[in-house]
């Protein structure tokens, strides 16, 4: 049952991370909008809380010296898919971060043109604190705290790798897979071969009509061509 929760957990670490992936390539293009930077907020840190149920799980299950050789090989396999999904986790976070950092939402602009229109005070005080403006300011605010939260973000995340190195000794390249480097295209070219193999029985008797036909054809037409060299010299 806990294998079976870790493996489930781990699929929606993937699926999290991969959303993630996805939107930090928005960032700074012309898709780039306040919805996305939540929308980039609310998927890390689902990805976060998923990351820290599955490490929670891996750990205890790894540490149980109880465990069968058999189910500790399995839960070292997954162990080494959720390290290295947790390390393009915290590298699409750095890079979010530097993105954010380079293409503020609200940077402070200075006004290229100068019309000369002025007003009063009382004028400038009414527009200064109109809906739009607290609008704007509020967004503003966020973007700021946003990066703020994402930079702390990224060192708790690399915090956690740190850890899980320390509590659990897993080295990736003593880790199994369960079949061998390019199975699975070896498998698809034995099926091709073999499906060639069907396709070339099934084409034999094809082939050796059209050259019976083919060589019937010949002949009559050699034979024709006597006939008519007969003809000629006989007129």
């Amino acid at each position: 049952m806990a294998r079976e929760e870790c493996k489930a957990l781990l699929d929606a670490l993937n699926k999290a991370t991969a959303c993630y992936h996805h939107l930090v390539l928005t960032v700074g293009s012309s898709a780039d909008s306040q919805n996305l930077r939540e929308e980039l907020q609310k998927t890390r840190q689902k990805a976060q809380e998923l990351a820290v149920a599955a490490r929670a799980q891996l750990t205890a299950a790894l540490r149980d010296r109880g465990l069968g050789a058999e189910e500790r090989a399995e839960f070292e396999r997954l162990w080494v898919a959720f390290s290295g999904c947790l390390d393009l986790l915290e590298a699409d976070m750095r890079r979010a971060l530097a993105l954010g950092t380079a293409f503020p939402l609200h940077a402070p602009r200075r006004p290229l043109v100068h019309t000369g229109v002025t007003g009063g005070a009382a004028g400038i005080a009414a527009r200064a604190l109109s809906v739009r403006s607290l609008r704007h300011e509020a967004e503003r605010d966020f973007d700021v705290n946003d990066l703020r939260e994402l930079e702390r973000e990224v060192l708790q995340v690399g915090e956690m790798i740190h850890d899980m190195e320390m509590k659990v000794n897993v080295p990736r390249w003593t880790v199994q897979a369960r079949q061998a480097a390019g199975a699975e295209l070896l498998s698809s070219a034995g099926a091709s071969s073999v499906g060639g193999v069907s396709t070339e029985g099934r084409r034999r008797p094809c082939d050796l009509s059209k050259a019976l036909a083919a060589t019937v054809f010949s002949a009559v037409l050699l034979v024709a061509v006597a006939l008519a060299v007969c003809v000629a010299k006989l007129s």
